[in-house]
């Protein structure tokens, strides 16, 4: 399945935040993109638009394509409770995200990396399925050939601690627990779901 692989500096810089994370480029170009960059006059973007643009800057953020997207909506808009919310949390409790959520990963696209090459478990069964949506209870941890991989040990080191409350981690073990399914106040990510509902609603 093909996957954007250009610059991701260019479409931090087109929503106008870190998306992928911490860069230095955005710090220092923190205008959108293009020939003309911060002078370049634009015209007033639609509602349309505006709704647009909240539902592309989750999928970059999450890393996921256009058909993969929408079935994760259509799940949720089936689900009890607030869709744009059920959405988030159906996003987050993908397994490249715990992943990159417990600090194995530096990205997700390192996580789902790593998920994809069989270095991640669940339960204590690899798992190499990205979009692998990790129940809360569930375990996820490193696989036992993969504890000493320098990619893995290097992201560990420079993470923060149990920075999340709906994840617990154990260093040692290097294994975790997804403890529950997060409330929306405490998912970090910059995303205006109830757009991406409207969008869909049209």
């Amino acid at each position: 399945m093909a996957r954007y692989r250009g610059p991701r500096t260019k479409i931090a810089r087109k929503f106008s935040e870190p998306i992928f994370g911490p860069d230095k480029v955005l710090e220092k170009k923190n205008y959108p993109p293009g020939h003309h960059g911060i002078n370049k006059k634009r015209r007033k973007t639609s509602e349309y638009g505006i709704q647009l643009q909240e539902k592309q800057k989750a999928k970059y953020t999450y890393g996921m394509l256009e058909k993969q997207f929408y079935n994760f909506f259509h799940k949720a808009s089936a689900a009890k409770g607030i869709t744009g919310e059920v959405l988030l949390q159906l996003l987050e409790s993908r397994l490249d995200n715990v992943v990159y959520r417990m600090g194995i990963a530096p990205t997700r696209a390192s996580a789902r990396q790593l998920v994809s090459h069989r270095h991640i478990t669940v339960n204590g069964h690899v798992v190499n399925i990205p979009s692998y949506l990790v129940k809360p209870g569930d375990h996820v941890g490193v696989r036992e050939k993969s504890k000493s991989l320098e990619v893995i040990n290097e992201s560990l080191s420079q993470s923060k601690r149990n920075a999340y409350s709906w994840i617990e981690w154990n260093h040692e073990k290097m294994t975790g627990r997804f403890l529950n399914m997060p409330e929306r106040s405490e998912i970090p990510e910059n995303i205006k779901e109830q757009l991406i509902v409207e969008l869909y609603s049209k």
